[in-house]
């Protein structure tokens, strides 16, 4: 066993992963109108992500007619001025925020956002980023992992006062990487964080497809929150082809069978991620390709 092997496996035991492919034993497949309903969908990317630039009494009015009732929330630097009147319009219309896209550091506007969660007594999921360059040696691993802990620690100890968890954000660069991840997963909860978790974006997935199958069982236990795309990029190509709508790709309907056939439960993200598009038409055209690949995988 290389020493590479020997330190992954030691990280899933730490994280209580089980190693075993397909279903818990016991456990039936969850049908498509579990996992992929409506009622499961969060929309995300749909903030600085939207043509029309809607403020958040229109985006809440958008989400209801299209009868998705929870929302991850991204922002910009414009949009710190309106966090209070998003939760309220979203309440308004009967739209939850289940997750909040975080700083990457308890900054000022970290702690603007707590603020708020605090007085609207709401408890979404943090999503947290990173990035980094790849590592040269098994030392300097080990001292990012060590210097990304430090980095999150702070945010998740006050997330876990205010009842909220926090979902690592594969975002591109080392931090990206879902076996790095998992490490920091490890060690955050070797020192006694129980409210961590992972978030897997299709969008920044592109280099895993091919080892999709082997990696999916080894992170899926940690997963909160999956977010579709359709997967249709090839080597040379990722950058152009980073969003595609549902449907449209070669590799999303082989992704969401694996992880339906895996019992996973967990949130489920349609995007927009188009500057150019109206959120309305881009979360629609999703959520329809989402239905048909939903009935496809489930024959």
């Amino acid at each position: 066993m290389t020493p590479k092997s020997k330190s992954l496996l030691l990280v899933f035991a730490l994280l209580g992963i089980s190693l075993s492919f397909g279903l818990p034993r016991g456990a039936a497949a969850p049908a498509p109108s579990d996992l992929w309903a409506r009622d499961n969908l969060v929309a995300w990317c749909i903030v600085p992500f939207d043509v029309k630039k809607r403020d958040p009494a229109a985006r809440a009015a958008m989400l209801e007619k299209l009868q998705l009732h929870r929302l991850a929330y991204d922002w910009r630097a414009e949009h710190v001025a309106t966090f209070d009147a998003e939760v309220e319009e979203m309440a308004k219309h009967h739209v939850e925020i289940v997750a909040w896209w975080f700083p990457t550091k308890l900054d000022d506007n970290a702690r603007k956002i707590f603020d708020v969660i605090a007085r609207h007594q709401i408890h979404p999921q943090l999503w947290v980023s990173g990035g980094g360059e790849p590592v040269k040696s098994a030392t300097e691993q080990q001292a990012r992992i060590a210097s990304e802990v430090k980095r999150i620690r702070p945010i998740v100890d006050e997330a876990a006062r205010l009842g909220c968890k926090v979902g690592l954000y594969n975002h591109g660069g080392w931090f990206g990487e879902p076996e790095n991840q998992l490490a920091v997963l490890a060690q955050l909860r070797a020192d006694g964080a129980t409210n961590v978790g992972l978030v897997y974006n299709f969008h920044h997935g592109h280099d895993h497809v091919a080892r999709f199958a082997w990696m999916w069982p080894q992170i899926q236990s940690s997963v909160l929150a999956v977010n579709l795309n359709g997967m249709a990029a090839v080597p040379g190509l990722k950058d152009a082809q980073k969003i595609v709508y549902l449907g449209d790709g070669q590799n999303e309907a082989g992704m969401m069978r694996i992880i339906q056939a895996s019992g996973w439960r967990g949130l489920v993200g349609v995007l927009n991620h188009r500057t150019d598009v109206d959120a309305e038409v881009g979360l629609a055209r999703n959520i329809a390709g989402l239905g048909k690949l939903a009935a496809a995988i489930s024959k």
